[in-house]
């Protein structure tokens, strides 16, 4: 995990997702300690879920989806400095997300994914172009993005596009290859 952030940042990544949802709190402290530790300010580092581990590991915000702490529970735990961003899987979800303190939200799956078990439907680019109707804050595309369509992700309206299965193999080439593509 250590090796891959690092080349991430190397390849111009700014903003980083910790998400283990195997792993128990402690484990997840502390290998979030450690990512904080080994990038330093170089990367701003967001906590999947956890206000409370987002806190007790000195990261810059945390991203809540529908079935975790509310976002005006997350911004209570977080206060108003630390970003806060919210999943949303459709219009109603995005409206009643747009309302809060959340910093940016997520749509999505935009595309099928593997990376998540029981993925909600998919709401292809369609769905890129309402949520980008329906509010002014920053819109993270997130659900099977890959080099290959994330420009027409952004082309559709997305601010910035969330991606885990095409930066595996060799982070830091493949985090490249992205800011090409997306110029």
């Amino acid at each position: 995990m250590l090796q891959a952030a690092e080349q991430l940042v190397s390849g111009g990544v700014t903003l980083l997702q910790y998400r283990n949802k195997g792993g128990t709190s402690r484990q997840s402290l502390d290998d979030a300690r450690e990512l904080r530790a080994q990038l330093g300010d170089s990367a701003r580092l967001i906590m999947n879920d956890r206000a409370d581990l987002c806190l007790a590991a000195g990261f810059g915000g945390v991203h809540v989806g529908q079935e975790d702490l509310s976002p005006d529970g997350a911004r209570r735990v977080l206060g108003p400095d630390l970003w806060l961003g919210v999943s949303t899987h459709n219009p109603e979800q995005l409206r009643v997300a747009d309302a809060t303190t959340a910093d940016y939200l997520a749509i999505g799956p935009v595309f099928a994914t593997g990376s998540k078990e029981q993925a909600d439907p998919v709401v292809g680019l369609e769905g890129v172009r309402v949520a980008r109707s329906l509010t002014r804050k920053p819109l993270v595309a997130i659900g099977g993005i890959t080099r290959a369509n994330a420009l027409a992700v952004v082309e559709a309206g997305a601010d910035s596009v969330a991606v885990i299965s095409d930066l595996v193999r060799d982070p830091r080439k493949s985090a490249e290859e992205f800011f090409r593509v997306l110029g």
